[in-house]
């Protein structure tokens, strides 16, 4: 007997019941997925990025930006136009495809021929978000003799295609968009004139030559940047203290010699100036992309700064006894303007705020530090009062930390022979690592930092300590260990234990990247649940992500050889399709990329350990929290997983759910 399809009425979940959002449907939905939405400043950067892109390209020596008394905004450039011809596989203009195409465009392809070698817009998302949060936009390109327009409105075409000869009035070659961001996606339809006038000074300050312009109509206003002595002048400008030293300032870019990892052009260019006051000044730019959030290219000038300046007061022994340096010592008092070209940029999210990529740490930094150490060398005088002021900042949270520890009583045990400590005690950068095995634990004792990070390796799968009393959790060696190194007592949800002995600010569960670390991970995160339920609440339990493998890719176009770390299955697939891409060859082809799936931590060496897992600036670190749906139910649910009396219970489980989860075996 035929069956029905299930309903799709009100209330019901059927076929009918899933919607498939189409073109830009997704953008107009979740705006905020894609852009920010408390004003339409993002969506106009987008268009000024991509004339950025032309003249970082060097194919583009003006941008100018228009208010229009009717709130809209135009962004015009003399690069070298938007293609709009046919698109040779989905027969569509190209131009239309860029506004009205999610991951679409010219920055993709990275090899050789490619149109853009180093360009900001990597997300594909750009100015098609842009069209979708318009009431209206409209594009002319000039290019090869002809000028093109095309007319948008809410992200459809309402204004064919047309193209035309060039006439005497017209110009050679450029693109000009004009948009309406509309007013319902936004919490202020307003754009912020300083923020927009920040933002094109600095284009200008990270591209000398060009000149960026910005005109408002209802004022008559006009302001032009055209910047000759780059970042230097710029940091000048908006230093809030005079500098203790004169400001050091470099670039370098790759030139083919380098190291795996680096392609040619990759580098940076900054300026540095160290302040005994004021509140620091800090931008940095990825392809001239402003990362207000930093990133790893912030971490790589972090790195370098401090390794030199650590290396110079070695080496002159101006550090007195009993003092040790961090590398906050060094930045706390920096300000800097830095400007990184990296050849393929990783972002986090949509609006690209903060710089992912994991080798743009390492890039960074060999740029800065063997710059900064000849400048120190160089200029000893100079390099003697930066020394004192970074002492002095040194002294100072180190009797900050003094203070917190005097507080925490006399009273401590003695610390597990297996624990690998760290030398700090200031409980804001103290971490410890919870290892799966002694195998991991001498892997990560080598690659750790051993002035903030402590390494505890556990033996075997921990105890399930759902249904233990609490007076007998000692019995259990691991979980003994771990009390006595973590520094707070067991206890219970409803009780108020003392937090003053506790040790580390951040509490690491550190497993294999297979099921038997999952199963180790929650073994763990059910001791903590049950009986340290205080260190979840007050945010001091994580869960480190290590890799599960490793693809040592070919050089490809203008990409070099490199390692990269996929953290599962998912993850492989995505890179190897972005491989494929790029050009790389699938095995068992000659030169093709090999893929090696780590059987476990202590496969690893200390320095891909440290790379991937342990680098507080490239690790994947996800921290603990209750779940959304409760306490109580959380409870409830942990004693269906883990009680000894729920095998039928968790049976039932495993027959309702079990399709949906993924097993790696």
């Amino acid at each position: 007997m035929a069956t029905k399809p299930p309903s799709s009425a009100s209330g019901t979940y059927g076929e009918a019941s899933i919607r498939v959002l189409k073109g830009l449907e997704p953008v107009k939905q979740r705006p905020g997925m894609y852009t920010r939405t408390d004003n339409p400043l993002h969506i106009i950067q987008e268009v000024i990025d991509n004339a950025a892109d032309e003249a970082l390209a060097g194919h583009g020596k003006r941008i100018d930006v228009t208010l229009h008394a009717d709130g809209s905004v135009s962004v015009e450039d003399d690069g070298r136009g938007i293609p709009f011809g046919l698109h040779p596989e989905e027969k569509v203009p190209v131009l239309e495809i860029v506004f009205t195409r999610l991951h679409a465009g010219g920055k993709f392809d990275k090899g050789s021929g490619g149109a853009y070698s180093f360009s900001g817009g990597l997300h594909g998302v750009g100015v098609s978000v842009t069209n979708a949060l318009s009431k209206r936009l409209d594009v002319t390109v000039y290019r090869a003799g002809q000028v093109a327009a095309l007319g948008f409105a809410g992200g459809d075409v309402v204004q064919a295609l047309t193209v035309r000869k060039a006439g005497s009035g017209d110009r050679k070659a450029g693109t000009t968009a004009r948009a309406w961001p509309d007013a319902r996606y936004f919490e202020s339809a307003e754009l912020p004139k300083a923020e927009l006038t920040h933002l094109l000074r600095s284009k200008a300050v990270l591209m000398p030559g060009v000149t960026v312009t910005l005109s408002v109509e209802k004022t008559g206003e006009k302001a032009t940047w055209l910047y000759k002595g780059g970042l230097r002048d710029y940091l000048m400008q908006t230093l809030n203290a005079d500098p203790v030293i004169p400001l050091f300032e470099g670039a370098h870019y790759a030139d083919g010699s380098e190291t795996e990892n680096v392609a040619e052009g990759e580098g940076a260019a900054w300026c540095v100036a160290f302040t005994d006051e004021g509140s620091p000044v800090r931008e940095s730019y990825v392809n001239l992309i402003p990362t207000v959030a930093g990133g790893t290219h912030e971490s790589g000038l972090k790195d370098g700064l401090f390794q030199a300046v650590k290396g110079f007061i070695d080496m002159h022994s101006f550090l007195p006894k009993g003092v040790k340096l961090m590398p906050e010592d060094v930045f706390s008092r920096a300000s800097f303007v830095l400007s990184a070209k990296v050849l393929d940029p990783q972002f986090q999210g949509q609006i690209k705020e903060r710089l992912n990529s994991r080798d743009a740490l390492r890039l960074v930094s060999n740029c800065v530090k063997p710059a900064l150490e000849l400048w120190l060398n160089q200029h000893v005088e100079f390099g003697k009062k930066l020394a004192d002021l970074v002492i002095r900042q040194a002294q100072t949270r180190q009797r900050a930390s003094q203070k917190v520890e005097k507080r925490k009583g006399s009273g401590v045990a003695v610390l597990p022979g297996k624990l690998t400590d760290c030398e700090s005690r200031d409980l804001n950068l103290n971490e410890i690592f919870l290892v799966e095995g002694d195998s991991a634990g001498g892997s990560a004792k080598m690659g750790r930092n051993k002035e903030t990070q402590a390494i505890l390796p556990l033996r075997g799968k921990v105890l399930n300590a759902w249904e233990v009393e609490r007076d007998r959790l000692f019995a259990n060696n691991e979980i003994h260990d771990i009390a006595v190194a973590v520094g707070v007592d067991p206890h219970g949800a409803n009780d108020s234990p003392d937090l003053s002995g506790l040790r580390y600010g951040k509490i690491c569960i550190l497993s294999d990247a297979d099921v038997d670390g999952s199963h180790i991970q929650v073994l763990l995160l059910t001791l903590f649940f049950r009986h340290f339920p205080k260190l979840i609440e007050t945010g001091h339990i994580y869960i480190a992500k290590p890799p599960l493998f490793r693809i040592d890719a070919p050089a490809r176009g203008k990409k070099p050889a490199a390692k990269i770390y996929a953290l599962d299955e998912g993850e492989l697939t995505a890179t190897l399709d972005k491989l494929r891409k790029e050009g790389a060859r699938p095995p068992p082809s000659a030169g093709a990329w090999s893929i090696s799936r780590f059987k476990g931590l202590g496969e690893m060496n200390a320095e891909q350990l440290w790379d991937t897992t342990l680098n507080p600036d490239t690790r994947r670190l996800l921290q603990v929290e209750f779940a959304a749906l409760g306490f109580t139910e959380t409870v409830a649910s942990l004693t269906k997983l883990m009680g000894k009396g729920e095998a039928q219970a968790r049976r039932d489980l495993m027959e309702l759910r079990g399709d949906d989860v993924e097993v790696d075996v």
